[in-house]
C-alpha cells in the first residue's frame, strides 16, 4: 500500500483517496481533499495558509531539521527480499517512532517554556509601568499642567 503525500498540505493520501492533477509537462500533483486542489489552483502558497504544515514549519511551529526525518524520505532501490532485514526493518521503525515522539515532546516543552517566559517579561514590564507611570508624560498631561501653570502664574500676577 502506498501512502502520497499531498502537494499542498503535506497530509498522508491514502488509495482511492483525493484528486490527481497531472500538469501539461507530466508533473503529477495529488491533493488529500479538494480544499487543498482549490488553493493550489488559486495558486496560493502553502507556507501562506496557516493550516499547512509548511507555514507550522517556516513558523517554528514543528521541528524542521532533525535525523529522524531522513529515514521517511522515499528510496528506490529494490532490495532482495531478505527475512532478517525486514525483521530488523520493522524494528527500527518502531524505535525510530520513539524517538520522534520523545523529541517532538522536548520541542513542544521549549515551545511552551519560550512563550512563559515573554508572559512573565510582559508581567514585569507592566509592573515598572504601573509603578513608574508618573514619569510616563502624555501630550495631554503636559498640555493640562501648562494651562494650570498659565493660570496659576496669572492668578499670582493678579494677587500682587
Amino acid at each position: 500500500m502506498r501512502l502520497e503525500k499531498c502537494y499542498f498540505c503535506s497530509s498522508t493520501v491514502y488509495p482511492g483517496h483525493g484528486n490527481t492533477f497531472i500538469r501539461n509537462d507530466c508533473k503529477v500533483f495529488r491533493f488529500c481533499r479538494s480544499k487543498c486542489h482549490k488553493a493550489f489552483k488559486k495558486k496560493r502558497n502553502p507556507r501562506k495558509v496557516k493550516w499547512t504544515k509548511a507555514f507550522r514549519k517556516a513558523r517554528g511551529k514543528e521541528m524542521t531539521v532533525d535525523t529522524v526525518y531522513e529515514f521517511e524520505k522515499r528510496r528506490h532501490v529494490p532490495v532482495k527480499y531478505d527475512r532478517e532485514l525486514w525483521q530488523n526493518t520493522v524494528r527500527a521503525m518502531k524505535r525510530i517512532s520513539q524517538i520522534k515522539q520523545k523529541r517532538e515532546a522536548q520541542f513542544i516543552k521549549n515551545r511552551i517554556k519560550r512563550a512563559q517566559n515573554t508572559e512573565e517579561q510582559r508581567e514585569r514590564d507592566r509592573k515598572e509601568v504601573e509603578r513608574d507611570f508618573d514619569l510616563i508624560k502624555t501630550p495631554e498631561s503636559v498640555k493640562k499642567l501648562s494651562k494650570q501653570k498659565v493660570v496659576v502664574s496669572s492668578t499670582e500676577k493678579m494677587e500682587m
